[in-house]
């Protein structure tokens, strides 16, 4: 099998990731996965494709990540290795479109408008 190449998105975090077959490490740039997302909410997340499809120690996967916070790369590369399993097995794709995981989430932070101190929030009025 060649490597599979593919990207995810999820607010502005961009994930690429490459999928080859191995043992089941997956490097998140360059450090293992427990390293760069400490908490189990996390490596749950990323590693859902992997454990819905039964492919946790099938799998090896290498990630390159970069924008937004920590939550949003999560699901990023949980919505990158989705695209993958489908690459691999068409079958896997009836698992995990109902579980939302091959949808783009569209929700980005509102622009900030001028005369505004935030998005919506304005600044204080004064009637005299």
């Amino acid at each position: 099998m060649a490597t599979i190449h593919k990207i995810g998105r999820r607010k502005t975090a961009v994930a690429r990731i490459y999928l080859s077959e191995g043992s089941g490490v997956i490097t998140v740039n360059k450090k293992d996965i427990a390293v760069y997302f400490p908490t189990a909410t996390l490596q749950y997340k990323v590693r859902q494709p992997l454990s819905m499809t039964s492919n946790v120690e099938n799998f090896d996967v290498k990630v390159n990540v970069y924008g937004g916070g920590i939550t949003g790369q999560a699901e990023a590369v949980r919505m990158a290795i989705a695209r993958a399993m489908c690459e691999v097995d068409a079958e896997n794709r009836g698992i995990l479109k109902p579980e939302g995981l091959l949808t783009r989430d569209p929700r980005m932070v509102e622009r900030k408008k001028f005369g505004q101190k935030k998005a919506r929030k304005r600044f204080q009025f004064s009637k005299r």
